[in-house]
């Protein structure tokens, strides 16, 4: 008897300070849209339900249009939101995306969807030229979160990375390294928008 895989969910992590960014990441405008609901919206069309993450202060600005996860504080880091999502629902995968992406597209999502491998840990997008797994677009099992927080109540580290880098994980390498460009600065801004024309 095989096992049931798990429901995959989208998570659309918007509640990062964007400290270097001097505004809201999650609120810049790439496709005629803020990026986080933008993210959102390509995750709607994989996963059977969505979320963005957020902080508590940033929840009233929030359109009712979008289901919400607030992040309940538990976990420093990246892992805040995630373990927040994982705690509101238990059972399912989460798909996560950092809102920092701005030239992820539909189609890479998509074949991280059909390249997902629930019987690893997680199934991860790395960069051909660094191999090393991109926590933040990561379909993370279950079973994954529920060994994090074991990690995390084990170690000082927070850093999923380190995380999935020492776990058994199902590695996937994008057509094009790009669309995993991490948008953290002004510069990074205009370099993202001059790529998507």
């Amino acid at each position: 008897m095989s096992k049931e895989i798990p429901q995959l969910y989208g998570l659309v992590l918007a509640g990062g300070k964007s400290t270097r960014m001097g505004s809201d990441k999650g609120l810049l405008n790439y496709h005629g849209r803020p990026q986080q609901e933008y993210l959102y919206h390509l995750l709607e069309q994989v996963c059977a339900e969505v979320y963005l993450s957020v902080r508590d202060e940033q929840r009233a600005s929030v359109s009712n249009e979008f289901n919400v996860i607030v992040d309940q504080n538990d976990y420093r880091g990246p892992f805040n939101g995630i373990l927040s999502a994982h705690k509101a629902h238990p059972n399912v995968a989460w798909m996560v995306l950092a809102c920092d992406l701005p030239l992820l597209d539909l189609e890479s999502i998509k074949d991280l969807a059909a390249k997902r491998n629930p019987d690893m840990l997680a199934t991860s997008y790395a960069t051909h030229e660094s191999g090393l797994p991109e926590p933040l677009v990561t379909i993370w099992e279950p079973a994954a979160l529920k060994k994090s927080i074991e990690h995390l109540e084990s170690t000082d580290s927070t850093c999923p990375r380190k995380f999935l880098i020492n776990s058994d994980i199902q590695l996937v390498h994008p057509i094009q390294d790009e669309v995993l460009y991490n948008a953290n600065s002004l510069s990074d801004y205009e370099f993202a928008k001059s790529k998507l024309g």
